[in-house]
């Protein structure tokens, strides 16, 4: 890229791939990556803040080839066999070499006296087949992912900034556009050959979600308004079993593992009321009736099934939190309500994770590539994340030399109007609308589909 200046922006950087967000997908990506291209990551808080990091209950597997088939099942189940084929196809043939990849970059997942591998089995899944660590392994991941990140030095990592556009011009993404969070009146473009979305998902906004709260789904809003095709984005799942609380913020997630290992649900009666491994979707709904039944807000999740010394080994990251809410779960059964959780839907990709757009990509919770279907089988968000992150840097490798045409660069600077930026919270705002209008609108028309097929 050229160096170019822009009026009215206080700062342009040049890079051969800027990566928006610093989950498990964006840094993963950047590893796979060449070490001779210069990459900038930014996040929007700071670097610990992903979604990524919060994931409790594991990474899904495929154990050997006998449990393909069971594996593949599950997951088109799970997704309602809305799900595209070829993506599970390549996640589930993807999941051992991850894995091994994880291992190589350190990731301690749990193992027997043998040290060999153990797995877990959480909703809707037939098997174990689940890698874990204790109850944290999404920041185990991160955590060591980011370490090897930090390693790199052709890689920079850019925290509190919020990229607010895209540069663009005859359908090619030539960059975004940011804005610091601390100085907030302070643009800066950063110029790319190649940009990677990996900014998570939309639970910031909702009331009750499980997600950090500056998840609000931006790039939605910038494929809305570039006309960068979107899939499925009335696909949001709902978390059956969160901690029940009266304080605002983030809900505390109890892991669907809880409920794998033999935690059971009771109604206000002391009564169980539903099959606690049956599909996220379907214990969700049930808990509400139920809520609805009891004139409660919440329901019962009892863990009196575990060992308490499994409990306190398998779930301490759980034990602790509860305990500091006033919970003893080796004791007593605790408060649970369903709240937002995970997004199916996204923009729009390709089997390499490529938007419609040219020389952009979108990997993690902000991609859809037709994985989870209508439904995510629980524990499957890490890996796909991670496998289709990797096959972004390999077609971005592959196509390297395909350079943007100066003319398609300068016709995007020209085109870049840095007033629209000026009011944040309206532009938070009218973005918010775009996104829930759209949501509407894709939920309408897969009613009507519905609605057609059942008249066949």
């Amino acid at each position: 890229m050229k160096n170019n200046f822009i009026e009215n922006v206080s700062l342009n950087i040049n890079t051969d791939i800027v990566i928006a967000g610093c989950g498990v997908a964006g840094l993963f990506a950047a590893l796979n990556l060449p070490r001779d291209k210069k990459i900038i990551i930014i996040t929007k808080s700071d670097i610990k803040s992903s979604d990524s990091f919060l994931a409790q209950g594991g990474m899904c597997v495929l154990k050997n080839d006998d449990d393909y088939d069971s594996y593949f099942e599950d997951t088109m189940r799970a997704g309602h066999y809305e799900n595209n084929k070829d993506s599970v196809d390549i996640m589930i043939r993807s999941s051992r070499s991850i894995a091994n990849a994880l291992i190589h970059y350190g990731v301690d997942f749990e193992r027997d006296a043998n040290g060999e591998l153990v797995y877990t089995r959480e909703g809707a899944h037939s098997t174990p087949r689940i890698l874990f660590h204790e109850d944290i392994t999404g920041k185990e991941i991160t955590s060591k992912l980011l370490a090897q990140v930090n390693k790199l030095p052709n890689v920079s990592i850019i925290e509190d900034i919020t990229m607010l556009d895209i540069i663009e011009a005859d359908n090619t993404c030539c960059g975004i556009i940011c804005r610091s969070n601390k100085e907030k009146h302070n643009l800066l473009t950063i110029m790319a050959d190649f940009t990677i979305w990996a900014c998570g998902g939309i639970g910031g906004l909702y009331e009750h979600s499980t997600n950090f709260r500056h998840l609000t789904g931006d790039a939605l809003a910038i494929s809305l308004r570039h006309n960068i095709k979107l899939q499925n984005i009335d696909y949001i799942q709902i978390h059956p079993t969160t901690l029940y609380s009266k304080k605002s913020g983030r809900r505390f997630l109890i892991s669907e593992s809880v409920r794998g290992e033999g935690a059971l649900l009771y109604n206000n009666s002391g009564e169980r009321f539903i099959d606690e491994l049956l599909p996220r979707d379907v214990v969700a709904n049930a808990i509400y009736k139920q809520m609805e039944e009891d004139n409660k807000p919440y329901v019962w999740l009892s863990m009196a099934p575990l060992d308490k010394s499994d409990i306190i080994s398998h779930f301490p990251n759980i034990y602790k939190h509860c305990l500091l809410e006033g919970y003893d779960v080796t004791k007593e059964a605790i408060p649970v309500v369903p709240a937002q959780h995970y997004f199916m839907g996204g923009v729009d990709v390709g089997r390499y994770s490529q938007t419609s757009m040219k020389h952009l990509y979108a990997v993690g919770e902000t991609s859809c590539n037709g994985v989870h279907g209508a439904n995510r089988l629980a524990s499957n968000s890490l890996l796909e994340s991670l496998v289709f992150a990797e096959r972004a840097a390999c077609d971005i490798i592959r196509k390297y030399n395909d350079k943007i045409s100066d003319s398609t660069i300068q016709k995007a600077l020209k085109s870049i109007d840095s007033g629209i930026f000026k009011n944040y919270d309206k532009l938070q705002s009218d973005n918010k609308k775009l996104i829930f209008d759209e949501i509407e609108r894709m939920k309408k028309t897969h009613e009507q589909h519905i609605n057609e097929a059942k008249c066949r």
